[in-house]
């Protein structure tokens, strides 16, 4: 592809399925969108980020949505739900509820990145406990954990919030969280340092 001027970075997946994956005809797609000597940057979070013609944003997202890939804005934004690799089936594992909260969740604009992660089980594959926001499914239930921070030296797991969750209950309650973080957060205050300032009560409400 030729350097047609203005060019934007936007991340992209296969979507939430069994693991992070893609198809020949996804990265057949994408590398229409490459230069030879250009590299796709691969981050912990089971996106790739690449650059596209800013006047051709539009078409683009829907060829590569045409052919799966799922896309999502690069920045401050909530990330696309970080998945294990449902090792026991599909509706076993709750992928429904994994999809729904992410189609819910992703891309939304926050003070500072967010990553939510989504296990299937107690092996925890899909590390929620490291992340701001984590879901692990409990038999038919699901546990919310919340402050996880994975780097420096202040590392640590996050901290039970709920548990015992429906589906329904887990996607209005992660929903109100990123909509609290949104209102009251600092303009770059990640979200760890976010629930320390204002503590659990008042995240939730006091509920």
């Amino acid at each position: 592809m030729k350097d047609s001027g203005n060019k934007i970075k936007i991340a992209i997946n296969g979507g939430i399925g069994y693991g992070a994956k893609l198809n020949s005809k996804q990265l057949m797609t994408i590398s229409k969108y490459m230069n030879d000597d250009e590299e796709l940057e691969l981050t912990t979070f089971q996106q790739l980020y690449i650059e596209i013609p800013k006047d051709k944003k539009e078409a683009i997202l829907e060829e590569f949505q045409r052919v799966g890939l799922a896309c999502y804005p690069v920045g401050n934004f909530v990330k696309s739900l970080r998945t294990c690799n449902f090792c026991k089936g599909e509706e076993e594992e709750g992928m429904p509820v994994a999809k729904e909260l992410n189609r819910r969740i992703a891309g939304k604009a926050v003070p500072f990145t967010i990553k939510a992660a989504y296990t299937g089980c107690p092996i925890g594959c899909g590390e929620p406990m490291l992340s701001d926001i984590g879901i692990m499914k409990i038999r038919d239930h699901y546990n919310l954990y919340v402050g996880g921070k994975a780097k420096g030296k202040d590392a640590e797991v996050g901290t039970l919030l709920m548990e015992n969750l429906t589906p329904e209950e887990l996607y209005e309650t992660v929903e109100k969280i990123i909509d609290v973080y949104s209102e009251m957060g600092k303009k770059r205050e990640t979200f760890h340092k976010f629930l320390k300032r204002i503590g659990r009560d008042q995240l939730m409400g006091n509920q």
